[in-house]
């Protein structure tokens, strides 16, 4: 698959070096308001209750900040992070040893929790329930189960894939939050917000452009700002404005609905070769060379959701927006 600039899936070394970006309170934490004035709730009577924080899962699509979250709820309860994945976790050893390793109160942070293996997730059960681990020793007539006790601690469970959670895992979380794409008026406040942490002069319609094409995401609205500038810093005063940020964006064909090349294949294919749709996915993928689950996963959601594509029972179609967006209204199939 193409390397995007505006796949919030992949996670850029240049991303990881930026962790200053990331809030470190709720207060300062913008954006996703019922989800923040919840956690405050359940963290203020945690500490009245001098008890750990129930178990917290946040789901929704990548880039929203679910890392950032884990980071505030423990920064919030004065406790340590420690951050690991489900694909990292091959066997239930490795899951024991990382509980076992943990403090009295510590938050564990699990990235891509729906990817554990069966194996792992059995160990994580009672280790959430009853903050003990059942381990095994021995092997034939002469195994037999031992159970070691854990220091109380918090799980926040990160996915993507809600629904891929199995239902015992599910239910063990006491907090459960689903993180919303962000509107342009509270990416524009990350922005100007993240400007100032990296030390970059920005206007207020120089956020907006970068806000606007962000599709949403914060990870992208901040990866879009280091790259804007750079153009800013060589090609002008260093200062971010609306040209500079225009002329940026549209050098990294990012448009003015962050819809970047790939976005546009997929869509002028479906316009140019199947008169619109209805198209099956698997054709669709064969057109454009990519692989359906690839196409299904990673490039439709955002399409589907700002109007692009439908969905249908005969196959994917484009949209009345699409056709004027490429100012192509007059190949829309009239009824």
């Amino acid at each position: 698959m193409e390397q995007r600039i505006i796949n919030a899936d992949i996670i850029t070394e240049d991303d990881k070096i930026e962790q200053g970006l990331r809030p470190s309170r709720l207060g300062e934490y913008i954006g996703q308001e019922k989800a923040k004035k919840n956690l405050k709730v359940f963290i203020e009577a945690a500490k009245q209750r001098s008890e750990t924080l129930d178990h917290v899962l946040l789901y929704g699509p990548p880039g929203l900040g679910k890392t950032t979250l884990a980071g505030i709820v423990a920064q919030e309860m004065g406790v340590n992070l420690k951050i690991t994945s489900g694909p990292a976790i091959e066997k239930p050893g490795e899951l024991a040893a990382i509980l076992n390793n943990l403090a009295e109160g510590d938050v564990l942070f699990i990235d891509e929790i729906h990817r554990l293996n069966k194996q792992v997730e059995e160990v994580l059960y009672p280790a959430m329930e009853d903050f003990a681990i059942d381990i095994v020793v021995g092997k034939g007539a002469g195994a037999r189960s031992i159970r070691i006790d854990l220091p109380k601690f918090t799980l926040v469970g990160a996915t993507t894939r809600a629904g891929m959670l199995t239902a015992p895992l599910r239910d063990r979380f006491g907090v459960v939050n689903k993180l919303e794409f962000y509107n342009v008026m509270e990416l524009m406040q990350i922005i100007i917000r993240s400007a100032k942490v990296l030390g970059v002069g920005i206007d207020d319609e120089g956020a907006l452009e970068i806000a606007k094409r962000s599709r949403g995401t914060p990870r992208l609205a901040n990866r879009l700002l280091k790259r804007v500038r750079d153009f800013a810093e060589v090609e002008y005063d260093g200062n971010i404005n609306f040209d500079v940020a225009k002329t940026a964006l549209d050098r990294l064909e990012v448009d003015s609905q962050g819809l970047d090349n790939v976005d546009r294949s997929v869509l002028m294919t479906m316009i140019n070769k199947f008169g619109g749709g209805p198209v099956g996915l698997d054709t669709l993928a064969a057109a454009i060379g990519e692989d359906p689950g690839t196409l299904e996963d990673v490039y439709e959601p955002y399409l589907i959701k700002n109007g692009f594509i439908n969905r249908t029972p005969r196959g994917r179609m484009v949209t009345e927006h699409c056709y004027k967006h490429f100012g192509l209204e007059n190949l829309m199939k009239k009824d």
